[in-house]
């Protein structure tokens, strides 16, 4: 069965609503592509077709794209992953390289436990079949910043394959509506990180550091079940989301800890793939939703045209927003893939297969890892919406961004206001005030503590709305001050003497007969004037709810 996508392709000013046709994706035809699965070298990932379903103009054609992903994630470790160098981000220049990382002659590596265990653990969150026997190889290829001349992966028998991420794509449409979406996972690898190549314009000159040489990584291979930027970055981010709170990576794209390579192409539904482009080292998933956006329709305006599309590897220039050629793949690489002479087959082991008498430190058993697992953002969600009666988008953002869902699970426990009010301030005016100062949750003035009792004074009628946004404001500015001593150095408390009230609507009924007369012919604008203006008169401190009762009452015959 076809099911909508939310990704538009264009052609000229047209764009078209994609459609995935499952059998197509899972039908038993034979994949084309590239499988080598290094980070420099061709994708891995291998490209089934999606098929558009749409009404084309006159002489124009439908397209579908096919998106691919492949994802190194940086492993929260504290040495790498074959050397006991410390792994630190910013250090000075090659301050952490030990003798195997610079490949001196005689070096052998040793496998980090802590790498193995991230990679099960991932594998498990993703419904990964985790293969008991995963074997190493030597990846051949010459770069500055790879001293050995080739990495170590897992080519051959990764140590996880076919699993599957589900992710959760946000329709801004009114009512809101979120499609829950699914995205195979081909296999997770361990493998080297290289080093990194400092590029001097200035002098001509290009400087090494290899501090990330032998960082441990996890290769994600996604499947091409994705034909949009805004699909790929969502899954990305989900992605991301849960290696944090596996604790298994940092995932921080901006410290390069998760880096994104995009495989795409074009075709016409019924027609044979189209030739596929890598789009390299995309560290941001804004720029790979762009970036991917950006050759979809390069590709098709390429074709429109006449031209060719060639199968070469791109880069994404964000200043200018587009992708730019790196270097052509006609003359397939060969990587002379080897097992790696100096490591033994990776052996795990479940409770059932466990060696009697094996020692714990020596082995790694799966079903531990297992237990060990968190409880994982997709369930966590389901929670917020079950429990609070939350939209499914404020439980995606709630997530999303890091701290908040602590920030507000805090909020909630010490305040008596309705969990949809907390939802609305903590989303709202909460995280309106910190992207307003590019700040992140933890760099917040305002704590959980100081926003539960501002909303216990709401809750209590002693503030109004508007004032309790006044106090807010307040709290942003002044650290150290409480609500409650807010309030009383502004007086922002509501009225509670409703006689004085009664004889200020009185006033102001005297002062704007008009307005009244405007009551009294039935125009409903004349009444909300009426409560502006009496409001205005009280310093904002009546509550509107009130002011309309009395004036009702005044003006009713």
């Amino acid at each position: 069965m076809a099911v909508p996508m939310l990704c538009r392709l264009r052609s000229g000013r047209r764009w078209a609503l994609a459609y995935i046709n499952r059998g197509s994706r899972h039908g038993a035809g034979t994949p084309t592509g590239s499988r080598s699965s290094g980070k420099r070298g061709q994708s891995s990932v291998v490209q089934q077709p999606l098929i558009t379903a749409e009404k084309p103009r006159k002489g124009e054609h439908e397209w579908a794209a096919v998106v691919g992903l492949e994802i190194h994630a940086q492993i929260s470790s504290n040495s790498k992953l074959f050397s006991g160098s410390q792994v630190l981000f910013a250090a000075p220049p090659n301050s952490l390289v030990s003798f195997f990382d610079a490949s001196l002659p005689g070096t052998l590596p040793v496998l980090n436990r802590r790498c193995v265990e991230a990679a099960v653990m991932t594998g498990l969150a993703l419904n990964c079949h985790i293969n008991r026997k995963s074997l190493f190889d030597r990846k051949h290829y010459f770069y500055a910043d790879l001293p050995a001349g080739y990495q170590i992966t897992q080519q051959r028998l990764p140590i996880a394959v076919n699993g599957s991420l589900a992710y959760s794509v946000y329709v801004r449409k009114k009512p809101s509506q979120v499609i829950n979406k699914t995205v195979r996972i081909k296999q997770i690898q361990l493998e080297q990180d290289s080093g990194k190549s400092l590029h001097d314009d200035l002098r001509s000159q290009t400087l090494i550091d290899l501090n990330r040489a032998g960082v441990g990584l996890l290769e994600v291979v996604l499947e091409p079940d994705m034909s949009c930027g805004e699909e790929a970055a969502t899954a990305v981010r989900e992605l991301q989301l849960i290696l944090q709170t596996l604790g298994t990576s940092q995932a921080n794209m901006a410290e390069g800890q998760l880096r994104v390579d995009a495989n795409i192409s074009v075709h016409h539904p019924g027609e044979p793939l189209g030739v596929r482009t890598e789009v390299k080292n995309l560290n941001s998933a804004r720029f790979l939703a762009k970036a991917i956006d950006y050759e979809i329709q390069r590709q098709i305006n390429e074709l429109e045209n006449g031209g060719e599309i060639l199968n070469e590897t791109r880069s994404f220039d964000y200043k200018l927003g587009c992708t730019v050629p790196m270097r052509d793949k006609e003359g397939k690489q060969d990587y002379r893939f080897i097992p790696e002479p100096n490591l033994p087959p990776l052996l795990l082991y479940d409770s059932a297969s466990l060696p009697a008498g094996a020692d714990p430190q020596q082995v790694i058993n799966i079903d531990q890892i297992r237990e060990r697992l968190p409880e994982l953002p997709s369930v966590t969600r389901d929670k917020l919406i079950q429990q609070y009666g939350m939209l499914p988008e404020h439980s995606l953002t709630l997530l999303n961004e890091v701290g908040l869902l602590q920030f507000f699970q805090n909020v909630i426990k010490e305040t008596r206001a309705e969990p949809k009010k907390v939802t609305s301030w903590v989303l709202n005016t909460f995280l309106g005030f910190l992207k307003q100062q590019n700040l992140a949750v933890s760099e917040s003035p305002v704590t959980p503590s100081a926003l539960a009792e501002l909303l216990n004074l709401l809750d209590r009628k002693t503030i109004s709305s508007s004032a309790a946004k006044q106090v807010f404001a307040e709290l942003w500015k002044s650290e150290g001050k409480t609500p409650a001593q807010i309030v009383s150095e502004k007086k922002l408390e509501l009225m509670q003497d409703r006689e004085t009230l009664e004889q200020l609507c009185l006033t102001t009924m005297e002062q704007y007969p008009h307005v009244v007369m405007d009551m009294k012919k039935g125009n409903p604008r004349a009444i909300n004037k009426l409560i502006g203006l009496v409001r205005k008169a009280t310093l904002s401190r009546a509550d509107p709810t009130v002011i309309k009762e009395i004036l009702e009452k005044k003006l009713s015959p």
